[in-house]
């Protein structure tokens, strides 16, 4: 094959379909479920994390956000309605790109809500929360709901009938809301310029997919788009392979220079200390092992320096990721940071293997139950398995 003709497949590929349907579907849930259960968990501390009257004083954010040029609705005004509803959109669309409903105005709206909420308040988080900040602005990008979701699913049923692919009734009504809310923060001069083309083009393309599927679904003009959501899509999760890979190399290179981390002490010291130590006792046992502190501080540089070379080889990296996950799943229990261990588990698993991906959602009774299942070769299979070309 001459490299002329590798290079047409290879454009004809990425351009072609979105690649990584099933991966780009477990970082959609895992995200929006991670955000959305630090949300309700610290819906009775909401006032003090992210409210006017928090730590954080209305003055210092406004500088900050004024030097930074971050954006975050929360200092358009310092009501306690406005902070209550912001807060309220932050978990509905938290839910909604979670079941995958309308995920393209979704997950711009779970972008705005973390960007929101974050940045009003930049000290308040684990280091999950920087995670999440940049996933949210990447998932963006992505066609996040070709399966496992109610936009898989609609458009599933409409191929079972025949039927164009359906563009469905909200949204109309989506584009509407959020373009009056657009012209309204604009008027009001409370978009820069940046964030308001920004806001612009995420808006106009939402209503050029509508337009696409509600009276050109099978023509140029819905082709089109297929190609440039694809080639959006599949840049995007390469951003996100490359984030994941540069946060654990940035991660064990900086632990190589600290002197706990080389002599092997490193793990000892958290393990005593009241603040991450929800289970006092488990944490004595460890730490009561100058061995096992040894062999988990030298095994977790190993893993996060290894894992960015490990790329090259599958089953050495599937191994290794397994290894990854069960150790932020260590730091869940043992350092009391769930959400941080959610955030991470969420980001690995862009490179869980397909296959292992549609076997484990085949065995989940609950969610196959729900979703309906069908025989097929190779098994049961999701009847939302089939990417949505809308999606």
């Amino acid at each position: 094959m001459s490299p002329r003709t590798r290079a047409a497949d290879a454009l004809g590929k990425v351009t072609g379909r979105a690649l990584g349907p099933y991966q780009s579907a477990v970082i959609r849930i895992g995200f929006a479920g991670t955000w959305l259960l630090f949300l309700l968990r610290e819906f009775p501390n909401r006032h003090e994390l992210y409210g006017p009257e928090g730590p954080w004083s209305w003055p210092l954010a406004e500088r900050l956000v004024a030097g930074n040029h971050a954006f975050t609705a929360l200092l358009w005004t310092d009501g306690n309605l406005w902070f209550e509803l912001v807060y309220a959109l932050a978990v509905l669309s938290g839910v909604a790109l979670l079941v995958g409903w309308h995920a393209r105005a979704a997950s711009a709206v779970f972008m705005i809500g973390v960007l929101s909420l974050q940045n009003r308040s930049v000290f308040m988080g684990d280091g999950g929360d920087n995670v999440i900040h940049l996933m949210a602005m990447y998932l963006v990008l992505t066609r996040c709901a070709q399966v496992w979701s109610l936009d898989a699913r609609r458009s599933a049923r409409a191929r079972a009938a025949g039927a164009p692919l359906p563009a469905g009734r909200a949204g109309p009504w989506l584009w509407a809301v959020l373009g009056a809310a657009l012209l309204a923060a604009t008027a009001a001069g409370k978009l820069t310029d940046g964030w308001l083309a920004v806001f612009a083009v995420l808006w106009a393309v939402q209503g050029l997919w509508w337009l696409a599927e509600r009276y050109d679904p099978r023509g140029e003009g819905r082709a089109l788009l297929d190609v440039v959501a694809n080639l959006l899509h599949n840049a995007g999760m390469l951003v996100i392979m490359a984030e994941v890979c540069l946060i654990y190399a940035t991660a064990g290179w900086y632990k190589i220079q600290g002197s706990r981390w080389q002599d092997g002490t490193a793990l000892y010291y958290p393990l005593n200390l009241d603040y991450f130590s929800p289970w006092p006792a488990l944490s004595s046992l460890l730490g009561s092992s100058g061995v096992v502190v040894l062999l988990l501080t030298y095994g977790t540089v190993a893993v996060q320096v290894a894992f960015p070379f490990t790329l090259f080889n599958r089953r050495v990296k599937n191994v290794l990721l397994a290894v990854m996950m069960l150790e932020h799943a260590g730091i869940a229990v043992l350092l009391g940071l769930p959400f941080f261990s959610l955030a991470m588990i969420a980001a690995d698993a862009v490179f869980l293997p397909t296959a292992f991906l549609v076997w484990t959602a085949a065995r989940l009774p609950r969610l196959s139950g729900r979703a309906g299942t069908e025989r097929t070769g190779a098994g049961r299979r999701w009847r939302g398995d089939v990417p949505a070309p809308g999606a």
